[in-house]
């Protein structure tokens, strides 16, 4: 039998775990790995970060949905439904978004692109495509900073509104206030200030390394991670840049499908 002491023992680490998840951030996810009974819960400024610990299930987060939600801000779909929802951050075209638009076209798989300043400046007739075949950009910021550093309302907004403003130059609408962090870097102050600017913040529940383009996972390590990991309600994150997305995807989406999800846009995540 368990004795008084050991379960104040066992409060006290529980304490001091949660008050470690929260000054740490992203590292968090990784205490979690240990850990699997705390509930993470941070509020801190950090990087995103995720704990897969059960396959087929959602990973634990360095800030929980019920904390996000306070923000508009959101990385899961809180949902038992085989549901996914594509993004992809794109700060350059090198030639991969073609592809991965004629597989999101056959799928009839709505995404949404988070662009930066640079990409709707060189490929304005790609950002047009998108719009055109009813995907959502969103803003992912005008010049790519680390916005966790930005402390005042201003810069802030800047940052944002400089991407609207392009936007709206090249395809005469207004931008859909839908913001991603660069990097997911964020802190408790940018998410209020996303917030206050009417925008939604999301971050992700899949995502797996594809951004370096000298260094491209194979086939089979993509699959691996996009497969094992995928989860009711993901938020899925590929980066338009990858050369492996823009020949896998069409199999990826195909594959997805005959284990019966189903894809669905940001907007449906949103609706209250």
């Amino acid at each position: 039998m368990k004795t008084l002491s050991f379960y104040i023992k066992k409060t006290v680490e529980l304490v001091f775990l949660a008050a470690l998840c929260f000054c740490l951030g992203d590292s968090a996810a990784r205490i979690g790995e240990q850990y699997p009974f705390v509930t993470v819960s941070a509020s801190s400024d950090g990087n995103w970060g995720l704990s897969f610990q059960q396959e087929g299930r959602p990973p634990v987060a360095n800030a929980s949905a019920e904390y996000l939600k306070q923000f508009n801000a959101h990385y899961v779909d809180e949902t038992q439904e085989k549901v996914i929802y594509l993004t992809f951050d794109a700060g350059y075209e090198n030639g991969n978004t073609a592809p991965i638009l004629d597989a999101l076209k056959k799928h009839n798989a709505p995404a949404t692109f988070f662009l930066v300043g640079n990409y709707l400046e060189t490929s304005p007739q790609l950002v047009k495509r998108m719009v055109s075949e009813g995907h959502t950009v969103g803003n992912h910021t005008c010049h790519h900073p680390d916005m966790s550093k930005i402390s005042t309302a201003q810069s802030f907004a800047d940052e944002l509104k400089g991407l609207e403003d392009l936007y709206l130059e090249v395809t005469g609408e207004p931008m859909k206030k839908y913001y991603r962090p660069p990097q997911g870097k964020y802190s408790q102050s940018n998410l209020r200030m996303a917030n206050d600017m009417g925008y939604h913040t999301f971050f992700w529940s899949l995502a797996y390394v594809d951004w370096y383009e000298d260094k491209q996972p194979s086939k089979e390590e993509a699959f691996k991670k996009l497969l094992g990991r995928i989860h009711p309600g993901a938020v899925v994150l590929l980066h338009s840049t990858s050369k492996t997305n823009g020949e896998i995807l069409d199999e990826l989406l195909t594959k997805w499908e005959e284990m019966g999800y189903h894809f669905a846009p940001l907007d449906n995540l949103v609706a209250p």
